[in-house]
C-alpha cells in the first residue's frame, strides 16, 4: 500500500510538472500540447493483472487538458491583430484628414464674414452720404454737422463700454496725451469733408478722396519708413490719372471743395499711419476699437468749442425759422447721417 501511494504520488507530481510546462509555453495562439506521462513501472506500477494504474483523467499515459483556443486560433489571432492594426491605422489617419480640412472649411466662414463686412459697409457709406448731403444743403454748416456726427458716436460708444460688449480701456494720462493729436487730426479730416461735400457734389468730393491710397503711400513711407514696391507704384498711376482727369471735366468743380476733399485725404491718412504706429506698440487694452472710440470722444469734446467759435451765433432757431426748415426732419436726417457715420467707420477698423 505504501508503494502504490508513493507511486500515485509520483504520477501527481509528474502530471503537475507538466501542467507548468504547459503554462509556461511563450506562444499564447499555439495548441496547447498534452502532458505525456510514461506508463513505465517506475511513475505507475502495475496493480492486479498488471495493468497500468492511471491518475483520474489519464488515458493511455496522457494527460487530456482543455485546449485554451480553438485549433484555427493562430489564424485567428494574427487575423485580429491585422483588423486592430488597419482601424487603429484608420483611426490615427483620419484626425489627419480632419485637421487638414479644418482650414479650407475656416476659411470659408471668414470669407463670408469679410464678404458681409464689405458690404454692410458700402450699404452704410452711402446712406451716409445721401443724408449727410441732404443736412448740408439746409444747414451749410459742416463744423456743426462734424460735431453731431462726433456727438452721436459718442453715445454708441457710451453704451458699448456701459453694456460691457467690448472692454473699457484703462489709459494713463500719458497714453491720452499721445491719442490727442491723432483726434485733433480726426476732427480735422471730417471737418473737410463735410466742407467738400457741402461744395460740390457728392461723386466729385469721393473722386478726389479716391487719392486715399496714393496719400497712405507717400505718408507710410515717410513716417514708418514702409517702401512700396514697384507694383504698388504702378498701380497708383491710373488712379492718380483718374483723378485728373475727373477734376479737369467736372461740371460741379469748385476750388474749396477740391483742396478740402484733398486736404481729408492728407488728414485722414495721417491718422491711420499714426494710429498704427501708436498700435505697433502694443499698448494693453488698446485694440484698434478702443483706439477709434477714445479718439471719437475726444474729437467730439474737442469740436464742441471749435462749432460755438466758428459757426455757434448763426446756427441758431431763428435762422433755422428764416429758411424753413422742418427741424424734426432735419433732425433725423442727421441722426441717421452720424449714425450711418459712426458705423462704417467701425466697421471699416
Amino acid at each position: 500500500m505504501q508503494s502504490m501511494a508513493a507511486t500515485a504520488s509520483s504520477c501527481s507530481c509528474a502530471a503537475s510538472r507538466g501542467l507548468a510546462a504547459v503554462r509556461r509555453c511563450p506562444s499564447p495562439s499555439l495548441v496547447l500540447r498534452h502532458a505525456v506521462f510514461s506508463s513505465s513501472s517506475s511513475c505507475c506500477p502495475a496493480a492486479g493483472a498488471g495493468a497500468p494504474v492511471l491518475p483520474l483523467g489519464i488515458r493511455g499515459g496522457r494527460l487530456l487538458l482543455p485546449c485554451a483556443l480553438p485549433p484555427d486560433s493562430a489564424k485567428n489571432g494574427a487575423s485580429t491583430r491585422k483588423t486592430t492594426t488597419v482601424a487603429a491605422a484608420a483611426a490615427a489617419s483620419s484626425p489627419s484628414v480632419e485637421g487638414g480640412e479644418k482650414p479650407e472649411a475656416a476659411a470659408i466662414p471668414r470669407t463670408l464674414q469679410l464678404g458681409a463686412m464689405i458690404l454692410v459697409w458700402y450699404l452704410l457709406n452711402i446712406y451716409f452720404n445721401i443724408y449727410n448731403k441732404l443736412v448740408l444743403k439746409a444747414v451749410p454748416f459742416p463744423y456743426t454737422i462734424t460735431t453731431f456726427q462726433f456727438a452721436s458716436g459718442s453715445f454708441f460708444i457710451t453704451l458699448m463700454w456701459l453694456l460691457n460688449l467690448h472692454p473699457k480701456p484703462r489709459l494713463s494720462l500719458q497714453q491720452y496725451a499721445t491719442i490727442l493729436p491723432l483726434a485733433i487730426i480726426h476732427v480735422m479730416g471730417n471737418a473737410f469733408t463735410n466742407m467738400s461735400l457741402g461744395k460740390v457734389a457728392v461723386s466729385f468730393t469721393h473722386t478726389i478722396k479716391a487719392m486715399e491710397p496714393f496719400f497712405s503711400v507717400l505718408l507710410s513711407a515717410l513716417f514708418l519708413g514702409q517702401a512700396p514696391s514697384l507694383l504698388v507704384l504702378g498701380s497708383l498711376v491710373p488712379v492718380v490719372g483718374g483723378v485728373v482727369l475727373a477734376s479737369m471735366t467736372e461740371v460741379s468743380f469748385n476750388w474749396i471743395g477740391f483742396w478740402s476733399a484733398m486736404a481729408s485725404n492728407v488728414t485722414n491718412q495721417s491718422r491711420n499711419v499714426f494710429s498704427k504706429k501708436l498700435l505697433a506698440d502694443k499698448e494693453e487694452t488698446l485694440d484698434d476699437i478702443n483706439l477709434f472710440s477714445i479718439m471719437t470722444v475726444m474729437s467730439f469734446l474737442l469740436s464742441v468749442p471749435l462749432m460755438l467759435y466758428l459757426e455757434g451765433i448763426k446756427f441758431s432757431p431763428s435762422y433755422l425759422q428764416s429758411t424753413g426748415v422742418n427741424l424734426q426732419e432735419l433732425c433725423l436726417k442727421a441722426a441717421i447721417a452720424g449714425t450711418c457715420f459712426h458705423f462704417y467707420q467701425q466697421v471699416r477698423k
